[in-house]
C-alpha cells in the first residue's frame, strides 16, 4: 500500500514538474499593428491614394454646398417679387438640397471609411502573415495588441523582429 501511494505521490508529482516546464515554455509576445502598418512602405502610398480620394470626395461636397448657397442667395434675393405657390416651391427645392448636402456628407464618410478598408486591408494582412511567421519561428503561442496591455517587457516586442522579416529598416 505505501508503495502504491508513493508511486501515485511521484507520478503527481512528477507531471506537476511537466506542467510547469510546458507552461514556462509558452512565450507571450506583443505587437502595434499602428506602428508595424506606419513603417511599411505600401502605407505611404495608401496614405496619398486616401488623401487623394479624401479631397475628390471634398470638391464633390463643396459643389453640392455651393450649389445650396446660390440657391438660397437667389431665394432670399427674389422672394420678396415671387408669388405664393412660387416661394413655396423653391421653399421646396431648398429644403430638397439641404437633405442632399446633408446626405452626401453621410455618404462621403462611409465611401471614405469603405476606400480606407479596400486600400489598408491587403497592407494589414501583410502585417498579420508576417506577424505569424516570426511568431511561429521564434516561439511565441500568443501575440498581443500592444495598444491592450499596460505593462510589457521590452524583450517580448515583436516590432524589431517583424520589421527585419519584412525587411524594413
Amino acid at each position: 500500500m505505501k508503495k502504491v501511494l508513493f508511486a501515485t505521490l511521484f507520478l503527481m508529482g512528477l507531471s506537476a514538474v511537466v506542467g510547469m516546464k510546458v507552461q514556462a515554455q509558452t512565450k507571450i509576445g506583443y505587437i502595434s499593428m499602428d506602428e508595424l502598418v506606419a513603417v511599411m512602405p505600401e502605407a505611404k502610398k495608401a496614405d496619398t491614394t486616401l488623401e487623394k480620394y479624401k479631397e475628390d470626395l471634398g470638391k464633390e461636397g463643396q459643389n453640392i454646398q455651393a450649389e445650396f448657397q446660390q440657391h438660397y442667395a437667389d431665394f432670399n434675393k427674389d422672394s420678396a417679387t415671387m408669388s405664393q405657390a412660387k416661394k413655396d416651391m423653391e421653399r421646396r427645392n431648398l429644403q430638397e438640397l439641404y437633405a442632399k448636402v446633408n446626405s452626401y456628407q453621410q455618404d462621403a464618410q462611409q465611401q471614405f471609411s469603405l476606400k480606407q478598408q479596400e486600400v489598408y486591408g491587403p497592407i494589414q494582412k501583410k502585417a498579420i502573415e508576417a506577424i505569424q511567421e516570426v511568431a511561429k519561428a521564434n516561439g511565441y503561442a500568443y501575440v498581443i495588441a500592444k495598444e491592450n496591455l499596460i505593462v510589457s517587457p521590452p524583450a517580448d516586442d515583436l516590432l524589431p523582429l517583424v520589421k527585419k522579416q519584412l525587411g524594413i529598416k
